[in-house]
This record gives structure tokens, C-alpha cells and sequence, in this order.
């Protein structure tokens, strides 16, 4: 019985000297856990250096090469860039790291300076004067409805665009009551409560080459697609230009074309330098926003109502859920008081329209 008892005790004891030794080591492999886990500025390397590449894209996106239109397609949606801000920050807080939500500062600096502006209502109440753009869409399948909506706007300028030979009559027809002032120049016209005068074509270089110069003009004017006149107010004559540049594609191979819009943008800028009026408008659709570098010779010369004194960002492509505003209202020589777009018509554009004072 003696020998007995003395094994079982031996065992009892070697028992708790693997238990101690089991215990000491399961705490030494947790300190050692714990010591080389990364710190909250060792994780999320990854989100914070996406973090910083979306802030220096931003930052830098005027440097980004145009080489099959990659910088336009970049500026165009430039503003939506910001999305991807609260996507990082979700990220950065599951991984609970510090460097990554510190790098966020960088792009959400950079949104707020090139965008910040636009969060607020800057308009102020009162104008001398409401104009109005719309690109009709050739193919409206209601250009009458159009006309009337367009026609209770109170816009006293109204600047159509696309406007086929079929349609023509029935925005003429639609519009004569609360215009008594028009003047269509191809696929663009203006109407206006305010007499017209100084009217002509300007070629925005939709056809170009010898084969261009060899055409009557009554054919180059079947599809001109930019006009010129002068509206007469009572504080004097305002130049008013109305554009519809040519169309981007994107394309598998060539990227984001836009070769016959930067043409057209090019020419349109040439066309509002040399204009002698000190007060100027622009309406038209752009195919581009403002952010675009292909309309810098017009951006220099001319500023955006929606800018100036919008409400947002004031989006007005495609109709059905609009993310960016290629139909434009520009200005010099005035002051902008208010922009806003108009509800939706039978197109696929929004109308756009702005107050603005002398």
C-alpha cells in the first residue's frame, strides 16, 4: 500500500509540473502574439497607400497624359472620385489602422478644394435677366411637350440644341407665343422675348479639310451646329453664343475619343476671343464639364453660372439619373445670381437655365 501511495503522488506531482510548464507556455505564445501583432500605424498599409494615390489623382490630374482621352475621362467624372473616400474610411476602420485613416486627409482635402464650393446654395434672390439651354435629343419622341414645358420656363433667352429639320416646325410652332424673337442656324437656334440682331453661323470645325471648302454654304449650314447673335436689353447689347460640340466615344481600341469635341472647342474659343462685346453667354452642350482641360481656352475667358451661383452640382446628364453637367451656361461682363436645372423633358439631357444682373 505504501509503494502505492508513493507512485500516485509521484504522478500527481509530475501532473502539475506539466500543467505549470503547459500554462507558462500558453502565456509566452500569447506575449509573443501580442508583441509582433502590427500597431495600429503597421496595418492597412495598403488602404493607406490607396489613400494617397486618390489624393495625388485628384491633385494631380491635369498632369494625367490624354493619350486615348484618359485625361478627359478623368476630369469629366473627376467629382465622383470622392466616393471612393467613405469606401477607404470603412476599410481603415475594420482594420483599425491609423496610417490608413491619416492618409485619407490627402484626398478629402483635395475633394473639398476643387469641389467644396459647389455643397452650398450660392444663389441670391432677383435678375435682369433668365436664359435657358437644352439639348432637345434629335430623337425626342415629344418635341411638342417639350416646346410647352420649355415655353413656362419664364427663361427670356432659350437656346435649343439638336433640333432636327423634322422638329423645327413644332418648336417654332410651340414657342412663337412666349418668343417672338428666333433665329435657328442649322441644328442650334435661340429664342428670345428681347429682339435679335448680328445673327450668323459660327463654324465650330464639324467639317474640315479641302473636301470642306469645296461645299456651298447653304449645305454647311444644314448641319451647323453654332451660332452668334446679340440680344437687345435695356442696359445694352449681350453677345450670346449657342454650341453643340461634336459627340465623345469610347471606343476598346481608342480609348475615350474626343478629337472632334476638342476641335470644336478650340474653334469656340477663338470665337469668343475675338468677340468685341464685353458682356458675353455661352449656352450650349459642351460634351464636357468644366473640368475638362479641352475647354481651358474657354474656361479662361469665360466662368460657369453653376460655379458662381449654383446650388450643387447641377448635373444634367443623362436625364434619368444625371452624373455630370455637360450643358453649360457661361458668362463674362455679368453677374451670375442664380443656376438651376430645369425638370426633365422628353430628351435625354436636363434643361439648364441661370438668372443674371448687370
Amino acid at each position: 500500500m505504501t509503494q502505492v501511495d508513493t507512485a500516485e503522488t509521484g504522478q500527481e506531482g509530475a501532473g502539475r509540473r506539466d500543467t505549470g510548464i503547459g500554462v507558462w507556455r500558453a502565456r509566452l505564445r500569447r506575449t509573443l502574439r501580442i508583441a509582433t501583432r502590427p500597431g495600429p500605424w503597421k496595418r492597412g498599409l495598403v488602404l493607406a497607400a490607396s489613400a494617397l494615390l486618390l489624393g495625388l489623382l485628384m491633385l494631380l490630374h491635369a498632369q494625367i497624359t490624354d493619350r486615348g482621352g484618359l485625361g478627359s475621362l478623368v476630369e469629366t467624372f473627376l467629382p465622383w472620385f470622392g466616393l471612393f473616400v467613405p469606401v477607404l474610411l470603412a476599410g481603415a476602420l475594420w482594420r483599425r489602422s491609423a496610417s490608413a485613416v491619416a492618409a485619407l486627409l490627402l484626398p478629402v482635402t483635395v475633394w473639398l478644394s476643387l469641389f467644396g464650393g459647389l455643397l452650398g446654395d450660392k444663389s441670391h434672390p432677383g435678375s435682369d435677366l433668365t436664359v435657358a439651354g437644352h439639348n432637345v435629343d434629335a430623337d425626342n419622341p415629344d418635341p411638342v411637350g417639350t416646346a410647352r414645358d420649355l415655353a413656362v420656363s419664364k427663361a427670356d433667352v432659350l437656346a435649343l440644341e439638336e433640333i432636327t429639320p423634322q422638329a423645327k416646325p413644332l418648336y417654332e410652332k410651340g414657342l412663337a407665343k412666349a418668343y417672338p424673337y428666333h433665329t435657328v442656324q442649322g441644328t442650334v437656334g435661340l429664342w428670345s422675348k428681347l429682339p435679335l440682331s448680328d445673327t450668323r453661323p459660327v463654324d465650330i470645325k464639324m467639317d474640315y479639310g479641302p473636301l470642306a471648302d469645296t461645299k456651298p454654304a447653304d449645305v454647311k449650314l444644314s448641319y451647323n451646329r453654332a451660332l452668334r447673335t446679340t440680344v437687345s436689353t435695356d442696359q445694352g447689347p449681350l453677345a450670346v453664343y449657342v454650341a453643340h460640340l461634336g459627340s465623345v466615344r469610347v471606343f476598346p481600341r481608342n480609348g475615350f475619343w474626343t478629337d472632334s469635341r476638342d476641335r470644336g472647342a478650340k474653334a469656340l474659343a477663338e470665337a469668343v476671343a475675338a468677340e468685341p462685346n464685353q458682356r458675353v453667354v455661352l449656352l450650349g452642350d459642351l460634351n464636357g464639364t468644366t473640368d475638362d482641360r479641352a475647354f481651358a481656352g474657354i474656361t479662361s475667358r469665360l466662368h460657369s453660372v453653376q460655379d458662381a451661383a449654383g446650388d450643387g452640382f447641377g448635373f444634367s446628364w443623362p436625364a434619368k439619373f444625371p452624373v455630370a453637367r455637360i450643358d453649360q451656361i457661361l458668362v463674362r461682363g455679368v453677374q451670375p445670381q442664380s443656376s438651376w436645372v430645369l425638370p426633365a423633358t422628353g430628351s435625354d439631357h436636363l434643361p439648364v437655365a441661370a438668372g443674371i444682373s448687370w
